[in-house]
């Protein structure tokens, strides 16, 4: 039960039985059946296959994985021992390598140990001895991918154990409007592809030949076939592998499908070559295994210029001493190379980030295991991520196990496997929203930060690497894709594995030989990627690195806390930034979001997202000008709107688990256990992006707050707001003024909140505020504000009037004094040509007048 619920990932996904309906037929009639053995499987997927029936005949068939069909190719009249076979694609060829009895008779009676032939199966009309000889012989024919129809020509690759590699041009012609056979079966063109080597690998899906010769120093070699008939040695690498007599004992083939009848015997080195279209190239080596020794393995990186030897100290215990010796198979898995040894270890190793072991993924015990490649399986890998099970005739399809991997970030795990389960299921699996959410939900559990790393910025840092990455991959060596190098020391716990011990050692560079203008596909991706690498060698820091920006931030927010002045042209610059980030927001749905965020001005927030986007579009013009400003541009500001998208759909994902609503916005009662999660998890959420200087959506500040006063006590949360934890944004303080009420808590609250604004925010929110005491301070400043733009147009003698005044302090009565004395002045005066007037009289007249005005005296 245990090895099941934790069953290694890759996992096995068991296909049908190639040969189970064809046999089926064969016990129906009655025919008895013996022996079904897989032999080869051909770049379109066909699995070609043996069988011995009771009447003494070898059969052999082909099932074709997308119609589910067998077929059968052609009938031995006897028993043979087939040894290498492969079908042309056109299906009317089949190249065949005999092992040979010496007791041999009839047709094909031995007179060597090895007969290759050529039959033509479209129809059954001639066979072509190609070889006898008493070496092995491999065959193997060209699949070319061409826009052809009709293909009048097939190319075989006859491989002899002797180290060479012969290419035949088979031309073929069509008789009767049917009948496809050999033109000219007797003068057969051949050409040689390679020769005096101890290794050869057949790589059908990219059509490539790798092999290893010593003339001089170990040599790795590849030849390119193209679809025409043409082929040219484009790569070779130098290795330095040690105990080389066991490499030249005997030539190895790997994939040139599965000989039978072969020596089991199997004591030298294991080499294999895998290739990506990303422009990756590892090398895999590893010597054979005792019971009482360690296990280790090299994984040459050919596209980084490293290699690293990795001696895994086996568990010592009693073993037989007739326990037969072992090698750890290689899996290719894309971004991965699987090493994985039965009843052992299975280790899971990255092949595009090398930089720290955690990020490789070291499983053993019963952790370790695959039921169907346990112990006592004899296993081979056919091409890729496929295996072939040789005794029981099936073939695996090799995929990683999410489900298991979401086991791995249990918190009884160690955090190096954590990280590498986390990074593996957010980088290099396909994006599937129930593991999102199951990740997230994993984050909301444990949101307090690990020792050894934050797995929130974890989470952003990884999900921005695999979109952007897949946009571009001149990226790979710019953007952050992990926190942890954001830590001046690395934990110990991310730098070794018990028991695992690694050496790593550099490559000699690989020479690519092709002609640039036909360098293309793979090759040229590989070159642009060694180019890429040497380049980056010689510069230091080329990886981004957000939190750079918080001077400048910190000099912005400087700038916006003071006195407001018309921006200059580089502020303008980053406010078009954030203008064409929040363009490109997905907001097409923004009638179904929960979380009401872009809904808001966030002065603060905008300006973090111009100022990122303006840093990482210089970084990128630096290192990556090939790409051009347009380019560039677009995948910056990209970037930046995919990071708000992100922190937008977590809080979607946890608001709707929390099945929290729109009262949640309401601020007037307290918070529920629901909320009081969701502000924990919002507040590492802005822990992280504050560690990193990355941005937030804008009225994510705002939505905080409003929880944090729902949740918080009183005390605790201005405690939060003095230390800069929570800001106090404008709607969130107009949302407080207005639906709080006057009661003794709130009055508390709301003078607490004034008191900490900035001026010209005080006076803005007061006004929101029915209190009598923000109603006279608002007409105490009206009244201010007004006479002082009157006194304004005023001119110098009046301002020094005013100086003077016997109220200085009470405004309204110095306004009026003020502006009768300007009266006055600017009066003519009635009296000024009469000589004889009765001021007094004028006097006692006025105030009569005045008091009649104001009702207190009868006209």
């Amino acid at each position: 039960m245990t090895l099941l619920r934790r069953e290694i990932r890759p996992f096995p996904q068991s296909q049908k039985d190639v040969v189970s309906s064809i046999l089926a037929k064969e016990e129906r009639a009655n025919i008895g059946v013996l022996e079904p053995r897989i032999l080869s499987v051909e770049r379109d997927g066909g699995v070609v296959y043996s069988w011995r029936g009771a009447t003494g005949t070898t059969r052999i068939g082909k099932y074709d994985p997308h119609s589910t069909e067998n077929k059968l190719l052609y009938t031995f009249d006897k028993q043979v021992c087939v040894s290498s076979c492969s079908l042309n694609k056109e299906e009317t060829l089949l190249a065949v390598s005999l092992s040979q009895s010496t007791q041999g008779e009839g047709r094909f009676k031995p007179v060597s140990k090895c007969l290759t032939l050529l039959i033509e199966i479209h129809p059954i009309n001639n066979t072509k001895v190609l070889k006898a000889v008493d070496c092995k012989v491999k065959v193997q024919f060209l699949y070319p991918k061409t826009c052809r129809t009709t293909i009048l020509e097939s190319h075989l690759l006859l491989a002899a154990e002797d180290g060479y590699v012969d290419q035949y041009h088979i031309t073929l012609t069509r008789q009767e409007g049917y009948r496809v056979v050999m033109q000219n079966p007797e003068r057969l063109s051949r050409e040689r592809v390679a020769e005096d080597f101890s290794w050869v690998q057949w790589n059908s899906d990219t059509q490539r030949l790798f092999y290893l010769t010593a003339r001089e120093k170990h040599t790795l070699k590849c030849v390119q076939f193209y679809p025409d008939r043409n082929f040219e040695t484009v790569f070779e690498l130098p290795l330095e592998i040690p105990n080389v007599s066991s490499v030249t004992s005997s030539v190895r083939f790997v994939n040139f499908g599965y000989d039978h009848y072969q020596d089991m015997k199997d004591d030298g080195l294991r080499l294999e070559v895998f290739t990506s279209p990303t422009g990756t190239m590892c090398v895999c080596y590893s010597h054979p295994v005792h019971w009482h020794r360690d296990a280790t393995y090299t994984i040459a990186f050919v596209h980084r210029g490293c290699s690293k030897t990795f001696t895994v100290s086996l568990e010592k215990g009693s073993a037989p001493a007739n326990l037969p010796i072992v090698h750890p198979i290689f899996i290719h898995l894309d971004y991965y190379i699987v090493v994985y040894l039965a009843d052992h270890f299975l280790h899971l190793i990255n092949c595009r980030q090398q930089d720290l072991l955690c990020y490789s993924l070291f499983l053993s015990g019963a952790d370790g295991n695959i039921e169907a490649l346990g112990s006592g399986r004899e296993v081979v890998r056919v091409s890729g991520s496929r295996l072939l099970d040789v005794h029981a005739g099936r073939m695996y399809t090799m995929e990683l196990n999410p489900d298991f991997l979401l086991e791995l970030l249990s918190s009884d795990r160690p955090e190096a496997q954590q990280l590498a389960a986390l990074h593996c299921m957010l980088v290099y699996l396909q994006p599937n929203p129930v593991i999102e959410l199951k990740i997230i939900n994993w984050i909301s559990e444990n949101v307090m930060s690990f020792d050894a790393f934050d797995q929130i910025q974890e989470f952003i840092l990884a999900t921005l690497y695999r979109i952007s990455y897949q946009q571009c991959v001149s990226l790979d060596k710019l953007l952050p894709y992990s926190c942890v190098f954001e830590k001046k020391e690395l934990p110990v716990a991310l730098t070794a594995i018990p028991g695992v011990k690694c050496t790593p050692e550099l490559l000699c560079q690989p020479i690519i030989k092709g002609k640039p203008k036909s360098l293309q596909g793979y090759w040229e991706e590989l070159q642009h990627v060694l180019d890429r690498m040497r380049y980056f060698e010689a510069v230091p820091s080329p990886r981004f690195r957000s939190s750079l920006i918080k001077g400048d931030w910190d000099r912005f927010q400087a700038a916006m806390n003071s006195e407001k002045k018309k921006s200059p042209r580089y502020h303008r610059q980053i406010e078009e930034n954030t203008k064409k980030v929040l363009s490109m927001v997905d907001t097409w749905r923004l009638d179904k979001r929960v979380v009401p965020l872009f809904q808001e001005e966030d002065q603060q927030q905008r300006v973090l997202v111009g100022l990122m986007v303006d840093k990482l579009r210089e970084h990128l013009n630096r290192h990556l000008s090939r790409l051009g400003k347009k380019k560039i541009d677009l995948l910056v500001v990209n970037y930046a709107a995919k990071l708000l998208e992100l922190v937008w759909h977590v809080l979607e994902l946890m608001w709707q688990k929390l099945k929290l609503g729109p009262w949640v916005l309401c601020i007037k009662q307290q918070g529920c256990s629901e909320e009081w999660a969701m502000f924990h998890m919002m507040f590492r959420i802005l822990e992280a992006t504050k560690g990193l200087c990355l941005p937030l959506p804008p009225g994510y500040s705002t939505l905080l707050s409003v929880l944090g006063v729902r949740c918080l006590p009183l005390h605790t949360f201005l405690q939060y707001v003095d230390h800069g934890l929570l800001q106090l944004t404008e709607p969130f303080v107009s949302r407080l003024m207005t639906d709080l009420d006057n009661s003794d808590a709130n009055e508390q609250l709301k003078f607490s909140i004034l008191k900490r604004l900035p001026e010209h925010m005080e006076q803005k929110v007061s006004q929101q505020w029915d209190h009598p005491i923000t109603s006279a301070c608002i007409s105490r400043e009206y009244v201010r504000t007004l006479l002082e733009k009157n006194l304004e147009s005023t001119d110098s003698a009046l301002l020094d009037y005013g100086k003077s005044c016997f109220y200085p302090d009470f405004l309204p009565l110095n306004h009026l004094a003020k502006n009768l004395s300007n009266r006055e002045e600017q009066a003519q005066n009635p009296f000024e040509e009469q000589e004889n007037v009765d001021v007094r009289f004028v006097e006692e007249m006025a105030l009569r007048q005045t008091q009649i005005k104001l009702g207190f005296e009868v006209k």
